[in-house]
Formats: structure tokens, sequence, C-alpha cells
């Protein structure tokens, strides 16, 4: 019985399976990498990677996991550029920084980072992959709680064994916008234009003229009615 042993086995050993997510985490940070268009192996979509349902549910964690501990090493790095030093390695003014006191401090504020690199290759295995986790995932989710990644149901499944796939992706990559849809052109709406402003024109010029002719009726008659009534009283 498998009581209290979460997580699906896919099939494979626990080796095995660790090496899966490790492959497939790393393709999809690869994927967010810089002047991709070069490679021989360009990704389709930056920060996008497809495949089953069931192991995209099972790596999201474990990438998850690698970005937290990517934002909390760039943190101790953006706290430690305060005691850093811009001279050139091996001169003058680089060996005195070292044996100044700001070179202790800067060691002891960039030991998370140091740190943070140091688990983010053990759990990887791949350089390339810590350095984009390092330098562009943690800074684009530096203000993000939680939820860097999304899974989105595919409606075709996969050729061969009819298995569901999914696409895994980062949350801010490919994000939809809703946008208004524009005004249709029919053409010569200038002309349109001008033709709808004349007629509202004349309308109102009619209505007034309506109106006036109304209130002039409306006050002969009150008149008329006046004069009646002197006459009645008269007699």
């Amino acid at each position: 019985m498998r009581h209290r042993r979460k997580g699906r086995t896919l099939g494979r050993s626990p080796s095995h399976r660790r090496a899966l997510f490790r492959n497939l985490a790393s393709a999809l940070i690869l994927t967010s990498k810089e002047d991709t268009e070069l490679d021989d192996n360009a990704p389709k979509v930056k920060g996008r990677i497809t495949t089953t349902i069931a192991k995209a549910k099972e790596v999201r964690p474990f990438v998850e996991k690698c970005i937290t501990i990517a934002k909390k090493g760039y943190a101790a790095q953006q706290n430690a550029e305060q005691y850093n030093t811009d001279a050139d390695r091996n001169s003058d003014e680089w060996k005195s920084w070292r044996k100044s006191e700001d070179y202790a401090k800067w060691v002891e504020a960039n030991a998370p980072n140091v740190n943070a690199r140091r688990r983010l290759f053990q759990m990887l295995r791949n350089k390339e992959a810590v350095s984009i986790l390092m330098e562009v995932l943690a800074e684009m989710f530096e203000d993000r709680p939680g939820g860097y990644t999304r899974i989105m149901r595919l409606a075709t499944p996969r050729l061969g064994d009819n298995g569901t796939r999914a696409i895994l992706e980062f949350v801010g990559k490919n994000d939809r916008v809703v946008k208004k849809a524009e005004k249709p052109d029919f053409g010569g709406d200038d002309e349109d234009e001008n033709e709808v402003a004349e007629n509202e024109s004349d309308s109102a010029a009619e209505a007034e003229e309506d109106s006036s002719d109304g209130d002039e009726s409306a006050a002969e008659a009150d008149g008329e009615t006046a004069s009646a009534e002197d006459e009645k009283k008269g007699e």
C-alpha cells in the first residue's frame, strides 16, 4: 500500500524521476534565455514547454521552489552591492578593498547568494539554467509572492498513446491582453460625417422654428380668450 506516499511515480524509479524533473525544469528555464533566435533548437514560444498533464503537475512545484530560492539569493546579492567595489581585479584599489572591512561585510551579505546558487546547481545540475534563474527570472518575479507558473490543458492528445497534453509556462510571459475592437471603416467617413452634421443642424433649426411657432400660436390664443372675457364683462 502507498499510504502517505504522495506524488505520482510516472512509471519510473526514484532516481529516474528526479532526473526527469531536473530535465523538464531546465528545459523550461532555458526557454527564457535571451537571444535564442540563433540557437539550433530555439523555442517556439519563450517561457513555455509542452508535456503531459501528469508531468506538468509534478514538475510545477519543483520549478516554483527553484524560483523562490533564486529570489532569496537575488535579494542578498542586491543587498551586498553596497559593500562591493568597481575596481579591476588585482589592482591596487581592489587589493586595498580586500583588506578593508567592506570586503568582510560583502562576504557576509553575499553568503546567501552563494548558498542559493549552490542549492540550485544541486537541484538542476545545469550552470546555464542557474545563471538564468539568478539573473532573469529572479528579477522578473521579484515583487510576486508566488504562483510563478501556470498549466493549460491542450485539446489535442499526444499521438501514439493518446496521452493528455498540457502547456507549462511562466506567468507574465504570454498573458492575454484585453483590447477593445476598433471602429470599422466603411470608406468615405468624412463625407458621411459632414452629411450627418448638416442633417442634424437642419433638424435642430426646424425644431426651433416649430417651437417658436407653437409659442406664438399659444400667445395669440391666450390673447383672444382674454379679449372675449373682457367683452363679456362689459356687457
